[in-house]
């Protein structure tokens, strides 16, 4: 992986040159952060941001999107590639843009790193002074085969809120930039399952609803039981209607284990339905059919 830097150069006064691409170093399970400039590190001003603010205003960032403002949920084996975009103005145009997201505490020094693909971003105009800057980022789930682990989210400590950072140059090459524009989550993709029993079932007798909660273990690549206390609905779709209602909430017990009971009144659809935590993405199991006679 390959991250992008403007080139600052101070002869007299601060000046930012061409766009230039160095090779990143490799790091290892413990430097990660290597990987990862800080601050107006990005665009390669290291020092002088005051000298740079007194020659040219700034770009102002207006909006940023990260994977259409949806959760980053990752499975177990599949690698997910999003679009992250920002739309900035600036009198003089806006020339480029910056995006990544980071986990942690340092931005310095941060305990995962998503950067982007690309080295340059694609950026639409909508006006002299306004424009929209796109590019993707692709998160792995699990260890790389190496030290490197740019890229690639392989602790499941790492699930939550990420920081988003955000870089913008002008056509001026004044630069705009920021480790914490806002935080987007990454989570474990969770499954839920559902059987209802017996089939078919005399009308008010008692219907035996039963599934289980797991979640992808990004350390092992297995899908494991979620811890007890998860709160789950119970669902039902009478035949013939498009909608589910909410029966009952449950709690998950140990190795993610669901279990419930209700009285059989007509024919229908049951299901659970898991809203999801900060670590954890929502999920919906498909409805099992009951025959009530």
């Amino acid at each position: 992986m390959r991250i992008r830097a403007t080139v600052a150069a101070v002869t007299g006064a601060l000046a930012l040159s061409a766009l230039v691409v160095p090779a990143a170093q490799a790091a290892s399970a413990d430097d990660v952060a290597l990987r990862k400039p800080s601050g107006a590190e990005v665009f390669g001003v290291t020092s002088g941001r005051s000298a740079l603010r007194a020659a040219a205003a700034e770009p102002t960032v207006t909006s940023v999107s990260v994977n259409g403002g949806k959760n980053v949920v990752l499975g177990t084996t599949t690698v997910k590639t999003f679009t992250v975009s920002v739309t900035a103005t600036h009198a003089s145009g806006i020339a480029d843009a910056y995006i990544d997201l980071w986990r942690g505490s340092d931005p310095e020094r941060p305990d995962g790193w998503l950067p982007p693909n690309q080295d340059v971003a694609t950026c639409k105009a909508a006006s002299a002074t306004k424009s929209t800057c796109k590019l993707t980022i692709t998160a792995r789930p699990g260890f790389d085969d190496g030290d490197d682990l740019t890229g690639y989210v392989y602790d499941n400590a790492l699930a939550g809120s990420w920081h988003v950072s955000v870089g913008v140059l002008a056509n001026d090459q004044s630069v705009s930039y920021t480790d914490y524009y806002r935080t987007h989550k990454v989570q474990r993709l969770s499954k839920l399952t559902v059987n209802a029993a017996p089939e078919p079932v005399k009308k008010g007798a008692t219907i035996t609803v039963t599934g289980k909660l797991t979640r992808a273990d990004w350390e092992t690549g297995k899908y494991v039981g979620i811890p007890s206390g998860q709160s789950v609905s119970l669902q039902f779709r009478k035949a013939g209607s498009s909608s589910y209602s909410t029966v009952k909430g449950i709690k998950t017990t140990s190795g993610g284990a669901l279990k419930t009971t209700v009285k059989a009144a007509s024919d229908g659809y049951h299901r659970f339905n898991y809203k999801g935590i900060t670590s954890t993405a929502a999920s919906v199991a498909a409805g099992d059919y009951v025959d009530v006679k």
